[in-house]
């Protein structure tokens, strides 16, 4: 049994680098509910260990908030705050701290994929009604929407895992992590410009165009707005959602009951809708992502059972390498997010989280590790795509320009942080 176990473990991670497996048409989220259901299929792991495998506040917290994202989607919200920077007329250096703030200040809230799948066709077009390049805009806004996301317990799948599986303090947790943070975004947008000053390029020049620009479809077309009119913005359904958010927020802070509990009963509450239909809010979680969660639950359970990955810890602790200690936690957590993704390498590292700085440690370095290349995120991997979708190319040479910097800029300024508070 330890020898499936540790076969099918190899192969679903080996699918997590490399995106699928070769000659099968499956992608992570298959890779993953394939192991776990050969591993349920063998009776390795019996149905009834499934819920003890799989970690339902993590699941029901994901769920809560994808749902409250939905309502402001749909309602418009993300159009409207693009729009309302346009307004502003600022100029295209402040416009870009303007993107790099507000794409934080929502991803550390409504989660970074969403932000980033909702904000990157709307920016762009921003952008070329100003005849600014939209590239430098919607890297900004990636790199800004991974960073924001580390601010808090809520703001991407990781975090949540890790909150929920460590009972962090939410408010505790984001006055640690606001300063490195916030350092980040300042240090994001002068990489950025500086950039940009070095090779002599401005802000308003063209952006190069991708070879096969996507044909528009109703979809991009409805997306255009007019120069001086605001787009459609359902008012009472974006009070409800950010009511609903807000309050749950300062729960979160100050009220004593479990989180998930609170996000259920919040999104129970928008659901309840005369305007919007349940099926289009529905539509719009990422159903994909709460799949791959439930499989690597599954399959990192059955590898835990064989006690393998204890001694790994203690092998490598023998090595010199101890992951309970500050300085390997960190170094694996944003190594093995680059390889593996950060949800995954947050499942496998988990059990080294035993000190009480283990789980902020974890959370910054794996998330702060997302800006290095345009796979180390799904949140880059949606801005790249919405910008192909508008006819602008960016590569991964175009990506790293900045991801690599702002990667490693932002990881020291956070092992610097981390190292204060615990000397």
């Amino acid at each position: 049994m330890t020898t499936l176990i540790v076969l099918v473990f190899l192969l679903v991670y080996l699918g997590l680098f490399l995106g699928g497996l070769p000659f099968l048409q499956l992608d992570r989220t298959g890779v993953a509910l394939l192991g776990a259901i050969v591993l349920l299929a063998t009776d390795v792991v019996d149905m009834d260990q499934v819920w003890e495998a799989v970690h339902p506040p993590t699941l029901a917290l994901l769920f809560a908030f994808m749902v409250i994202s939905a309502q402001l989607r749909l309602s418009g919200f993300y159009d409207w705050v693009v729009w309302r920077l346009d307004r502003f007329d600022l100029p295209p250096s402040a416009l870009l701290g303007a993107v790099i703030l507000a794409s934080a200040l929502l991803s550390a809230v409504f989660s970074n994929d969403i932000v980033c799948l909702a904000m990157a066709p709307v920016l762009a077009d921003a952008c070329r009604a100003r005849r600014l390049d939209p590239v430098p805009f919607l890297l900004a806004l990636a790199c800004a929407a991974n960073l924001g996301s580390a601010a808090t317990l809520i703001g991407n799948p990781q975090n949540m895992l890790i909150g929920e599986r460590l009972g962090l303090d939410f408010g505790g947790y984001l006055r640690l992590a606001a300063v490195p943070v916030g350092l980040g975004l300042a240090a994001t947008w002068v990489i950025i410009l500086l950039g940009l000053s070095r090779r002599r390029r401005h802000l308003a020049a063209p952006a190069p165009m991708a070879a096969n620009p996507e044909p528009e479809t109703e979809a991009t077309s409805h997306r255009q707005r007019a120069e001086d009119q605001a787009p459609g913005l359902d008012r009472r359904q974006t009070l409800k959602g950010l009511g609903v958010a807000g309050v749950l927020l300062l729960a979160f802070l100050f009220a004593p009951w479990p989180r998930d509990l609170l996000a259920l009963a919040g999104a129970g509450l928008l659901l309840t809708s005369r305007r919007l239909h349940s099926h289009r809010m529905l539509g719009l979680v990422d159903w994909q992502l709460l799949v791959l969660f439930v499989g690597l639950f599954i399959v990192n359970h059955a590898l835990q059972e064989t006690g393998l990955p204890a001694q790994a810890i203690t092998a490598l602790a023998g090595l010199g390498m101890d992951l309970h200690d500050p300085a390997p936690l960190f170094g694996a957590g944003a190594i093995l997010s680059n390889l593996v993704s950060n949800v995954p390498a947050v499942m496998l590292l988990l059990p080294a989280a035993t000190e009480p700085m283990s789980g902020p440690i974890l959370a910054l370095s794996s998330t702060l590790a997302g800006n290095l290349l345009i796979v180390s995120s799904i949140a880059n991997i949606i801005v790249v795509q919405a910008a192909a979708r508008q006819g602008l190319l960016i590569d991964w040479r175009a990506h790293a320009r900045v991801g690599l910097p702002v990667t490693l800029t932002t990881l020291a300024i956070a092992a610097l942080w981390l190292g204060v508070l615990q000397g």
